[in-house]
């Protein structure tokens, strides 16, 4: 007996969580080496892509992705997104030996609480009715509730690139991954859309001619290149056991938002399901949140300050010396 839809989707929900948990360590070691010999990204350099490390976490994000963009055609966003809890999970894990950022008992709990709220979610996530053509879901996706979601979510990112970004762009971890997560949810929905058209048309029913197809094609694109310069530039300001539950849980919210509203993902299930969902949901999300809690931040280094060790451990500032202060972001001492 073949695998059912869901349960397709789960594991391949699974798989990419293992890709892209570890491509978050990958990707923030190749930031920190081409960091110590170039531009940092956190401040508009580019010299990571230089960088042979940053380029496999690269390659490993693109195939957990990719295996995360087959699940949503087999499996709803309700099931499929919450279950990027299991990469925290990998990326805390990984950041611990690899990065030396260190896990604590608490951490360990909070990584717990993830898996258990995911596997209620798993229980309990519903069948999804699989829109027949692409021009059926261009009605999911013009109906005026979701055209209403899509106009206040360009809006606030228009206000956090031109605003907030300039000003607290390098103090405040929301501002990058609100960005992030705003697109992504975006990104979500047009990435399910031309799954099902390219599933429909490998079934032998052409969706491709369709201009709807390739709009989708077009947004999902501009998504996924938002998301991922912004997500270089939290990785490599931040603390990478940080970026990752937060852009998670606001990632995870606003997909299930997005998806609930345009693809009506509970429509159908009984008032026990939901609640259960949600409660499952909320235990994740409490896992992330204690997962957060428990990381030591990683010290950022404002731009136009000398910060450097002295004997490895202790840090002295130019108000502790008579030295002179280097007003320029283009030289980092470490």
């Amino acid at each position: 007996m073949g695998l059912s839809d869901n349960s397709m989707g789960l594991i391949l929900a699974v798989a990419s969580s293992a890709f892209i948990g570890s491509s978050f360590i990958l990707k923030k070691k190749g930031l920190k080496r081409a960091g110590a010999s170039g531009t940092r990204a956190g401040v508009g350099g580019y010299t990571y892509l230089l960088e042979p490390l940053w380029w496999a976490g690269m390659v490993t994000m693109i195939v957990g992705e990719v295996a995360n963009f087959v699940a949503y055609v087999y499996a709803p966003a309700v099931l499929v997104t919450p279950l990027g809890a299991l990469s925290i999970i990998i990326s805390a894990v990984l950041a611990h030996f690899m990065l030396k950022e260190r896990l604590q008992k608490m951490g360990v709990l909070g990584c717990i609480t993830c898996i258990v709220g995911s596997v209620v979610i798993v229980i309990h996530a519903p069948q999804e009715h699989t829109p027949s053509s692409v021009q059926e879901i261009w009605t999911l996706a013009t109906q005026p509730a979701f055209l209403i979601y899509v106009a206040a979510t360009l809006s606030v990112v228009l206000a956090l690139v031109l605003h907030f970004e300039p000003h607290y762009g390098q103090t405040n971890i929301l501002v990058y991954l609100g960005i992030c997560s705003l697109m992504g949810a975006l990104t979500v929905v047009s990435i399910k859309a031309i799954g099902i058209a390219i599933k429909l048309t490998l079934d032998g029913v052409n969706q491709i001619a369709y201009p709807q197809t390739w709009f989708f094609l077009t947004v999902a694109a501009i998504c996924v290149i938002t998301q991922l310069n912004y997500l270089n530039k939290a990785l490599d300001t931040f603390n990478a056991a940080i970026v990752s539950p937060v852009y998670y849980v606001m990632f995870t919210t606003l997909t299930i938002i997005a998806s609930a509203i345009m693809f009506k993902d509970w429509s159908g299930q009984d008032v026990s399901s939901i609640a259960s969902e949600i409660c499952g949901f909320i235990t994740v999300l409490s896992g992330t949140i204690i997962l957060h809690a428990t990381r030591e931040q990683e010290p950022a280094t404002a731009p136009g300050t000398v910060t450097w060790y002295v004997s490895g451990d202790s840090v002295k500032s130019a108000e502790d010396e008579h030295l002179i202060t280097i007003h320029s972001s283009d030289y980092y001492v470490q």
